[in-house]
């Protein structure tokens, strides 16, 4: 018999070593660490054993994610209710950007928006933005989360205009990875042309990748959205 009938037989035949149980004390198998040869049920042990550290890992990672996750979720709800009990709506984008900083240890935040009411068109989150960076932002279906290639956004966050930055963090450093996240009017199509773009920036070229989860910035896009309309034309 081969190996492959030999594997069938004994697939077939379930019972086999319940019925020569003394076989599994004699049979003896090479050692895949390069120990002695053990025997069948020393190897079926060790193989438990691969697998229940290897499923140990898994969960350990699963509930490292779930703490990061809690505690994202309680930093939302921090930034949320500075956002709900900003009253300025001339303060409100500052407010939104400097929260970020704050709650979620960002190093640096701006956003710009456009096409808002006249009361607004001369602060400075309302200065001129270029048509690529608008043609940019209407494309963006969800947030961008990469390396800085050198967006004309991400330009914003060297300084003024409109720019924050974490305390104790250097606000002119440059931003080696971003994100950059589409403002649109909730009450319209999601794929509605943006009113305005925030930009969050990191020195740390592995501080935003293009393999990060993107769920909460969704929410945070949608809930600055939510906030700026008010400076939008009735």
């Amino acid at each position: 018999m081969n190996d492959r009938e030999v594997a069938e037989y004994l697939l077939a035949n379930p019972d086999f070593f319940v019925e020569h149980a003394e076989l599994l004390t004699t049979l003896r198998l090479g050692n895949p660490h390069g120990k002695a040869a053990v025997s069948l049920q020393e190897r079926q042990m060790e193989m438990l054993r691969d697998k229940n550290k290897h499923l140990e890992r898994r969960l350990s990672e699963l509930l490292r994610y779930g703490h990061e996750n809690d505690s994202i979720s309680a930093k939302f709800g921090r930034w949320t209710t500075r956002v709900i009990a900003e009253r300025d709506p001339h303060a409100l984008p500052r407010t939104i950007a400097q929260g970020l900083c704050d709650v979620f240890e960002v190093p640096q935040a701006a956003l710009r928006v456009w096409d808002i009411a006249d009361a607004y068109t001369q602060s400075d989150f309302a200065r001129h933005t270029g048509e690529e960076v608008r043609l940019f932002a209407n494309s963006l279906a969800t947030p961008y989360c990469g390396a800085n290639t050198g967006f004309e956004a991400a330009q914003w966050l060297d300084a003024s205009p409109f720019g924050v930055a974490a305390p104790g963090t250097a606000g002119a450093a440059r931003a080696e990875s971003v994100v950059l996240v589409a403002l649109r009017d909730p009450h319209t199509e999601p794929q509605a042309n943006a009113f305005g773009l925030l930009v969050l920036g990191s020195p740390d070229p592995r501080r935003f990748h293009d393999g990060m989860a993107t769920d909460f910035l969704t929410q945070i896009g949608a809930l600055a959205s939510a906030a700026l309309t008010r400076l939008l034309p009735h």
